[in-house]
């Protein structure tokens, strides 16, 4: 669906993308398009992740940090249906449902970019876009690869990427266009809600600050977005709000056009009285 030169994924309603509105307290007023509530994982006697709260809305991107072994990718794998929770339930718009697989996540309108590309060097970028969801002429039938290339220039252009041509390989490609390719995989789903575990990692300042951009464009486009990362200065540059895990439990919501990066160390490391602000 497309609203003007911006292609809107499916499901996404007209009151969805317009910007959300909050009250005195930075309080978001409108139903969630995806919530964890008390989610629970356990790995035999490990708590990887307990009773956290996870609140994401349209055209929002939500950054969820904490130091290593905090939960954050256990988290990312649960929203993605690879693991499920031992307890605790995921809310789609207020309701619940179940992402018992990655299948199930892509029907609900989510899509999940792991921290390793895992593309195909030797193939090129509409190859790797579609790879494993390859488009038919019919039911069976050869590869529609005239669709595959004008739907693959379609999503580029919408992220604009900067990548000028489909047939490249992507061996030819910086690891920030590699990067630009593994989230416009993404949106061959049209998702309602993307999940970045760690896409600026090993990057370039350069490649950098071109995946944020993407990670802006995202939400320009009316999704809702996790940005799992590191690098606070990432993070302050592009977020909407910061979450923060420590040993697999909430630690602290904050705000992040009014907070500062000593706050959000504070949180992560467990400073006395580094909650953060009330900000749900």
């Amino acid at each position: 669906m497309r609203r003007g030169s911006v292609l809107v994924p499916e499901g996404v309603q007209e009151e969805t993308v317009v910007p959300m509105t909050t009250d005195g307290l930075g309080a978001w007023s409108r139903t969630p398009v995806l919530s964890l509530r008390q989610v629970t994982r356990r790995y035999r006697r490990v708590e990887a992740l307990d009773a956290v709260d996870l609140d994401v809305h349209a055209r929002e991107v939500v950054a969820l940090v904490g130091d290593n072994g905090a939960g954050k990718s256990t988290l990312a794998r649960v929203v993605a249906g690879v693991e499920q929770p031992d307890a605790g339930f995921v809310e789609m718009d207020g309701a619940p449902v179940t992402i018992s697989s990655p299948g199930a996540a892509h029907a609900l309108g989510i899509a999940t970019v792991f921290q390793d590309p895992a593309l195909c060097d030797n193939l090129s970028v509409v190859a790797n876009l579609f790879l494993g969801r390859e488009l038919r002429v019919r039911p069976g039938g050869p590869l529609d690869e005239e669709r595959m290339v004008r739907e693959a220039r379609q999503i580029l252009d919408d992220l604009t990427t900067g990548i000028t041509s489909v047939h490249r390989t992507v061996n030819e490609l910086s690891n920030g266009q590699r990067q630009a390719i593994t989230i416009a995989r993404a949106m061959i789903t049209r998702p309602r809600v993307v999940v970045l575990d760690e896409p600026t990692a090993a990057l370039s300042v350069v490649q950098t600050a071109e995946v944020l951009q993407l990670v802006t464009r995202l939400r320009e486009m009316g999704l809702g977005v996790v940005l799992i990362s590191h690098d606070l200065a990432d993070v302050l540059a592009v977020a909407d709000r910061v979450e923060v895990l420590r040993h697999g439990r909430n630690n602290g919501s904050f705000d992040a056009a009014s907070s500062s990066q000593e706050e959000i160390v504070a949180a992560i490391t467990g400073a006395p009285g580094a909650r953060g602000r009330a900000f749900r």
